[in-house]
Order: C-alpha cells, then sequence, then structure tokens
C-alpha cells in the first residue's frame, strides 16, 4: 500500500515528470535534481538509498533522475578509446555471428593495397590478454599478424603456448613464428612449444616423416588442447599469402582454377568459404581444419583492402570465432551481399557461459 507522501506526489502534475516542454525547473529542483543525479550515477547509491536521504519516495527519485536526462542535465556518454570503433564492432559481431569483432581505425592515408595496420597485432594482444586464463593452451599460427601480436603482448596469465603452423622460411623462424611462440611463453611464464620447420613440403611423404620427429610430435599432440588460438587470414595473390608465395606458378595457376580466394594456416577456401585444395594440406606442417574447428576461440587478425574479400571468405567457413580488423575491412564485409556465415559458435564457450 502506498504511503501519504507517494500518493501525493503520484498524483502532482509536476514538472519532472512532464519532459522537455514543461515549465522549467525552479532552482531548489534543479539542485535537487543534480545532488540525486550525483548520488546515482557518479556516486552508485540505489534509488531506495536516495529517497531515504532526502524524504521523498522511490517513485519521485526515479522521475527526477529521468527528468535529469530529458533536461541534459546528466549527459551519459559511451566512450572506448579513439582508435576502436564500437559501432562497427557491434555491427560486425552481428552479421557474422561472432563470439568477438573488434574493429581499429584504419590509418586516414591508408592505400587500397596497404598491408594490414600494425595497431591490429596491439588491439590483438590486448584481446589475448582478455580471453586467455590460466592453464589454458594458447596456439600461434604463422602469420605477420600473429608475430606483431606476439610482439605487443604484455600481459598473459600462465598457460601453455603451442606453434600451430610450420614457418614460411625456416631460416627466418627466430624472427617468426618460433620468437613469437617464445614471446608468449616469456609473458605468461608457461611452457613454450616452437616447430622447428618449413610449412610447405615439397611433398607429402616428407612433410609425413617431418610430423614423426620428436619436437614435431609433440607440438601436435598439443593441438587437441589449445583453447584459444590466434590465427592470420591471407588473400590469394602474392605478398598476401604466405603460401600463395611459397607455390610455383603452375600450382598457384591449379588452385585459382579451383576458385581459391584466401588463405588461413595453409588451408584453402572459395569465396563461399568451403574448402578447397585439400592435397595442399597434406605437404604442410599445419594443424587441421578439423582440429581448428574444435577449438572453442579462433582469433584472425587481419586488415586492409587488399584482405577484406579473403576475411569474409574465411569468416563463411565457420573456423573462426572472433576478429580483430579495421574499418577498411569492416566497411566491405558490412556491404557484402554474399551467403552468409556457417555457424561458428556451437562450439563450448570457454566461459562457459
Amino acid at each position: 500500500m502506498e504511503s501519504k507522501l507517494e500518493q501525493r506526489e503520484n498524483s502532482e502534475e509536476t514538472v519532472v515528470s512532464t519532459g522537455r516542454s514543461a515549465t522549467p525547473m525552479g532552482p531548489a529542483e534543479l539542485v535537487q535534481a543534480a545532488a540525486m543525479a550525483r548520488r546515482f550515477y557518479l556516486e552508485g547509491k540505489s534509488k531506495i538509498q536516495i529517497a531515504e536521504e532526502f524524504g521523498v519516495s522511490r517513485f519521485k527519485v526515479a522521475r527526477v533522475l529521468e527528468t535529469a536526462l530529458e533536461r541534459d542535465l546528466v549527459r551519459i556518454e559511451i566512450r572506448v578509446p579513439a582508435e576502436l570503433d564500437a559501432e562497427r564492432s557491434d555491427a560486425l559481431r552481428a552479421r557474422y555471428g561472432l563470439r568477438h569483432a573488434v574493429v581499429v581505425e584504419s590509418p586516414a592515408d591508408a592505400a587500397e593495397d596497404a598491408p594490414d595496420p600494425e595497431n591490429l597485432g596491439e588491439v590483438a594482444a590486448d584481446l589475448l590478454g582478455e580471453l586467455v586464463h590460466e592453464g589454458d593452451v594458447l596456439g600461434l599460427a604463422w602469420g605477420r599478424s600473429t608475430i606483431h601480436m606476439a610482439a605487443a603482448l604484455h600481459r598473459l596469465p600462465p598457460c601453455t603456448v603451442v606453434q600451430l603452423t610450420g614457418v614460411y622460411d625456416a631460416g627466418t623462424a627466430e624472427r617468426g613464428s618460433v620468437e613469437a611462440v617464445r614471446r608468449a611463453a616469456q609473458v605468461s611464464g608457461g611452457e613454450a612449444h616452437p616447430i622447428y620447420a618449413p610449412m610447405l613440403l615439397p611433398d607429402p611423404a616428407t612433410a609425413a616423416a617431418l610430423r614423426g620427429q620428436t619436437g614435431i610430435a609433440r607440438a601436435f599432440d598439443y593441438f587437441d588442447k589449445v583453447t584459444v588460438a590466434a590465427v592470420s587470414i591471407g588473400s590469394w595473390a602474392p605478398g598476401i599469402s604466405t603460401v600463395y608465395d611459397m607455390l610455383t606458378e603452375e600450382e598457384r595457376a591449379h588452385y585459382a582454377s579451383l576458385g581459391a580466394a584466401a588463405e588461413m594456416s595453409a588451408h584453402l577456401f572459395d569465396a563461399e568459404g568451403r574448402r578447397i585444395g585439400r592435397d595442399l594440406g597434406e605437404r604442410c606442417i599445419t594443424v587441421e581444419a578439423d582440429r581448428l574447428r574444435r577449438i572453442p576461440e579462433v582469433v584472425a587478425i587481419a586488415g586492409g583492402q587488399r584482405k577484406a574479400a579473403a576475411i569474409g571468405a574465411v569468416l563463411r567457413s565457420g573456423l573462426v570465432t572472433s576478429l580483430v580488423t579495421d574499418t577498411a575491412a569492416a566497411d566491405y564485409l558490412l556491404l557484402e551481399t554474399g551467403p552468409g556465415p556457417r555457424p561458428a559458435l556451437d562450439r563450448a564457450d570457454p566461459d562457459g557461459a
């Protein structure tokens, strides 16, 4: 039952409930509204606590707070760092059914053929700091973006770090994937399991022999335990795909004839996200696509106009659960009218939600 105070306040034709067109608030009302708003928005007090302090009903407190917003006495702003585009991030997440999508501002002077913005790696490093939990197994695939990400890591809980692919050039291992794995393990204080082998071998027999070597086999044993993976995406073009650059002209033409549009961890995809060229995988040191699909969280790091279509193709494959990209790629992806993505979020949520 309402008290007499509440009955009176609910029956009054008060200014606080009439909106912007009402009679201007007097100084006493303004001071009271400001004080209540301060208690509620800045000090975190409940409406009941405020009502008790000012000797009014909680209903009046609610109306005063509403009016404070209507009259611009209180302004609520949602701010993220200037480099992040929250609106595009949310739209991209919803459009492709992703668990996380983070879009960063593209450089103002970025050309259409510009490489991935280096700040993608920095943002991805911060994202991994959120996603990786103590005891997880973090997998890192070869890619310039993942290498930049590893270099930018500054916090990770204790976890095991395993390399998911061989390297582009075994001679650069110390500056590439191996060093990225070591760096991540150093930051986390966990074990490192690098792969000292090239990504692409001349034939399936050589690749199979290498997979059987002790160090490489030990890394492969961890693939089924990976809980969070970071991967890069490449377009089927020179300088934008590691695998493309490693193949002969004849091999490139062959996979192009099959419709190759994108590459991720030595797996090829056509424009609709279907895997093609499975024979290539037999020659590669890389995590298998089926194992990749079973990883609860797969974060792709890729951006730029030149990779936009390839990113869309990989997203449609359903192998990726989260994406770090830039506004140039995001605008393309949000305007795409191709087939929708395959379900990727039927995997177990790593947080158990």
